[in-house]
């Protein structure tokens, strides 16, 4: 936010022959309030487990802006689950594998190959900075996918996206099907499945999925 001021200080004519004016040349002053980053604590581990791959426990989401938003030429996309947690729940792990950095806005676009359509809505608060990753660096979203004994259907193949600076822009854009890693094999999603917000931080993910009611 930038705040601008002018001040301007005129003289008067004095006296009978002589002419005086004084004028004070603007002054401007700039103010900048960079964005916070995110810090969160780590979940307990009491019924989870960390996902089978993925994990690190790298800094939080980051706070650069202005930077490009990643799109599928930039990343690679991976999948995990948590041991102990019946297939409720999924880890996006998206990995820069280009020599530029690129942001990651708002929330991946998801949805389940040919059986069901997305994106799906998303879930939780956003972070409070994006998520831009430079080269190697790594970037989560976690998908919750059904809730008790509500009505599944199998998938193997999860639709992705991505969002431009603007929230919901990019709707409309074809999605990349990407194949669960083998370890999964298929999971079950049920009516409800939603997205979290991108975050740099893991356990971030950890903690909104395992503290939040979604299981």
């Amino acid at each position: 936010m930038h705040t601008s001021w002018r001040t301007y200080a005129l003289g008067a004519a004095a006296l009978a022959a002589l002419l005086s004016s004084t004028a004070c040349k603007p002054g401007i002053a700039d103010t900048k309030n960079p964005a916070p980053s995110v810090t969160s604590a780590r979940p307990s581990t009491a019924g989870t487990n960390s996902p089978t791959e993925g994990s690190t426990t790298g800094p939080t989401t980051g706070t650069a802006t202005g930077t490009v938003a990643c799109n599928d030429n930039d990343l690679s996309i991976t999948t995990s689950v948590w041991r102990q947690d019946s297939g409720q729940h999924l880890l996006i792990t998206a990995t820069n594998f280009t020599d530029k950095t690129c942001t990651l806005y708002h929330y991946p676009y998801i949805g389940f190959g040919a059986v069901i359509d997305g994106p799906i809505d998303a879930m939780g608060p956003a972070p409070q900075a994006v998520a831009t990753i430079g080269p190697k660096e790594k970037a989560y979203a976690g998908l919750f996918l059904f809730r008790g004994s509500e009505p599944t259907v199998s998938i193997d193949a999860v639709s992705i996206g991505y969002q431009d600076r603007a929230l919901n822009s990019n709707r409309e854009s074809s999605m990349l099907d990407v194949a669960l890693s083998k370890e999964i094999g298929s999971l079950n999603v049920g009516t409800n499945a939603r997205v979290t917000y991108w975050n740099r931080d893991v356990r971030a993910i950890e903690d909104f999925l395992f503290r939040s009611g979604t299981r």
